[in-house]
């Protein structure tokens, strides 16, 4: 595994190649160095927070950045275990996507057009009642790609 990207939380792992499929496990914002839950628009890099719409009004960016954070944070952390198997987001076909609160989902959707301004992916979305490591995780996604093994850079786990 790419240790830029950091190990998952517990004993399982992060992607899963099967032939030419690549199996995402679900992923949460979780920053793997600091060990904690991302929830505020300065975990994220300055030029993210913009096109995130940061407006620097703390009674508006209090509510929004929870949901608009981690759903960046999510979905580049998706893109991230595509390029470690070879791919791109491109190639990321299926998203099961997990809400703590479904009105998160219109924030999350605005992100995820970020990452998929075209045509975009087959999709799953599911309401749970909590999800670990802590309550301020409000937002799961699992991932499905296709990525051939015959094309260059495709990886395995182990080789990466």
């Amino acid at each position: 595994m790419n240790k830029s990207t950091g190990q998952p939380l517990a004993r399982y792992a992060a992607w899963k190649r099967v032939g030419d499929m690549v199996y995402m496990s679900g992923v949460i914002a979780v920053d793997p160095q600091a060990g904690r839950v991302i929830e505020r628009f300065d975990d994220l890099p300055e030029q993210v927070r913009r096109e995130l719409g940061e407006t620097g009004e703390l009674s508006v960016d209090i509510f929004q950045a929870p949901a608009l954070v981690q759903s960046w944070f999510v979905l580049d952390r998706i893109r991230q275990l595509a390029e470690e198997a070879g791919g791109s987001m491109d190639d990321v076909f299926k998203l099961v996507q997990y809400f703590t609160d479904l009105r998160d989902y219109p924030l999350y959707n605005r992100v995820r057009r970020m990452f998929y301004p075209g045509e975009p992916p087959v999709s799953t979305v599911v309401e749970v009642s909590g999800m670990l490591p802590s309550r301020a995780v409000r937002i799961e996604v699992e991932a499905t790609a296709y990525i051939p093994l015959a094309r260059p850079g495709a990886t395995t786990p182990s080789s990466s």
